[in-house]
């Protein structure tokens, strides 16, 4: 596997809301932008779904309207997700759900998603977590897919200024990655065009060929955004 060179900023963050069924589409587009950003694309579905079938819980058991707050971090190399309410009498208990038992069918999704579950009693509170697994190497890393590897390695020795990465121990942030893949990619449509290409088809046929390995699944999002909904 790769040395990541390059770290990814995942601080926890939190939401607070009201558990009502009208706010959860609001509350799952926060966790999917959140997750994008964070370079976790792959865990958006099963990451909604837990937060899905943990608000509901609270829904269901405590009542509409009850002040819950979702927190979102990285344990070591897993997702945690963890939904907070204030009422510590009311459990969440795994039934052994059937088609004919619709509660209880929840936390069976939760149980059979996630790699661990459980829940945390405080004084006047509770908090229900579950931990998603990754296939991180660290907590700010990156997933070593042989493509990502390869820009990595490229990032590192390319810069106009000299080698990015001057110590093997050193680590930047992703910002300065990011500005560096730019300035990769305007001296690759400079090469192209000098050398009697059209950066514009490059361009477009690099576009195609990127969707169609994401899938045609995948979703846009835009950096930054997540930050301001969260807090809003």
């Amino acid at each position: 596997m790769g040395e990541c060179r390059f770290s990814v900023p995942r601080k926890e963050w939190d939401l607070p809301f009201l558990a009502e069924a009208k706010e959860l589409a609001g509350v799952r587009r926060v966790v999917r932008m959140h997750l994008n950003v964070w370079g976790l694309p792959e865990l958006v579905d099963a990451a909604q779904l837990c937060v899905t079938e943990l608000v509901t819980n609270v829904i269901t058991h405590v009542g509409a309207g009850t002040p819950t707050t979702l927190a979102v971090s990285m344990n070591e190399t897993h997702l945690r997700l963890e939904v907070s309410d204030p009422d510590t009498r009311a459990l969440p208990t795994l039934l052994a759900a059937t088609d004919e038992a619709e509660g209880g069918r929840g936390l069976s999704l939760v149980d059979a998603t996630a790699e661990r579950w459980g829940v945390i009693l405080r004084g006047d509170s509770k908090v229900t977590w579950c931990e998603l697994a990754t296939e991180l190497t660290s907590h700010d890393g990156h997933i070593d897919r042989p493509e990502v590897l390869r820009s990595e390695a490229l990032l590192t020795l390319y810069s106009r200024r000299g080698p990015l990465v001057p110590c093997r121990h050193d680590r930047l942030s992703v910002e300065v990655a990011q500005e560096a893949a730019i300035g990769v990619v305007v001296d690759l449509l400079h090469w192209l065009r000098a050398h009697g290409c059209d950066p514009d088809e490059a361009l477009d046929r690099a576009q195609g060929r990127f969707d169609a390995e994401l899938g045609a699944g995948a979703v846009p999002f835009r950096a930054g955004t997540a930050v301001d909904l969260a807090h809003s």
